[in-house]
């Protein structure tokens, strides 16, 4: 009884997916697909689905939150974009919830696809035929886990790129179907890793189900090993600069967190977001974590082996600014 329960659902895939492939490309427009995303960086992956052509028969996102100063009822970017091209939309607030898994199986989808959402129980990625294709922001295996950019660029690596891959029960963890990677600048921070990861993983999702229904597609299974690096969810306690590492950990990590969630420190004991910022190689006079100012046109940061000049930056109840602006109206405690 157990075997079947197992074994069924990977025949049923398998016979689903064969005789698509029998159909040939061309058919990908018949596919029927639901789409689960929430944040912007998903909308990239709808709107291509959706320019292509293909058939969405549902969309899920996260339930409408107040937000804002008036705490209105505020939509996910996905829920808007679905809502304007007339897309069928359910916001589940629990996935297991008996009445959405009824919906979500009337909706009779051949595949489904995740950008940017939660994690899913296994009675919802492993009901359509052809299984549950997640889109992930890194060069699987490495970086598995909530915050792959991030920790892409705060490690100072100098590429990352897009997975495909079939979801299984581990996070992270199911077979390759498409990698793409591509090149992260010097100076690039977060958004902008983010901002050419969105429109890179549409472009691969799009081949990935191309080439689903061709039959020229290869699931490859991962291959871990120790010596993996991981992207844990971004805590307020990784934010916080420690100045007494090298000057580049300290400028990695500024870039890393830019310009969500920011990295921070502290100025005349108020925090100090800091968006950009740039290095100085030199032996610093001060103590780590002290800083120096003429006043007027640089504000800097002693690390270990040199400082960081900030170039944008928030201090606690300001708006956000240039460092040149922040001076003409600050005034310090005391100037080094």
């Amino acid at each position: 009884m157990i075997e079947q329960k197992k074994t069924e659902p990977k025949a049923t895939h398998t016979t689903a997916l064969f005789s698509l492939q029998k159909k040939g490309e061309k058919e990908l427009k018949e596919l029927r697909i639901i789409f689960m995303g929430t944040p912007e960086f998903a909308v990239a992956s709808l709107d291509k689905l959706v320019q292509s052509g293909c058939n969405i028969v549902g969309v899920i996102t996260a339930p409408d939150k107040p937000g804002g100063r008036g705490m209105e009822l505020q939509q996910s970017a996905i829920k808007k974009y679905a809502v304007e091209k007339n897309l069928h939309v359910l916001q589940p607030e629990k996935l297991k919830n008996p009445e959405f898994i009824e919906e979500l199986k009337s909706l009779k989808a051949d595949i489904q696809i995740v950008v940017a959402f939660r994690m899913l129980p296994e009675v919802v990625w492993n009901m359509p035929p052809m299984g549950t294709i997640n889109v992930h922001g890194s060069l699987l295996p490495q970086y598995r886990g909530a915050a792959p950019i991030n920790w892409a660029v705060i490690n100072g690596e100098k590429e990352t790129g897009v997975t495909t891959f079939k979801l299984q029960h581990e996070i992270d963890t199911g077979n390759i179907l498409l990698q793409r990677s591509f090149t992260i600048g010097e100076n690039d921070n977060a958004g902008q890793v983010h901002d050419t990861m969105k429109e890179l993983g549409a472009s691969v999702l799009l081949e990935t189900l191309q080439q689903l229904v061709s039959g020229t597609l290869e699931e490859k299974p991962q291959v871990f090993s120790s010596d993996l690096k991981h992207a844990p969810k971004i805590f307020t306690e990784t934010c916080e600069i420690d100045f007494t590492k090298s000057t580049a950990d300290v400028f990695n990590l500024i870039r890393g967190l830019s310009p969500f969630p920011t990295a921070f420190t502290f100025l005349d004991e108020k925090k100090l977001k800091i968006f950009s910022a740039g290095k100085i190689i030199s032996k610093p006079v001060e103590q780590t974590g002290a800083y120096k100012t003429d006043g007027k046109t640089f504000l800097q940061f002693a690390c270990n082996d040199g400082y960081i000049s900030v170039k944008e930056l928030q201090l606690e109840g300001k708006k956000k600014m240039m460092v040149e602006d922040f001076l003409r109206g600050y005034r310090f405690l005391s100037i080094n």
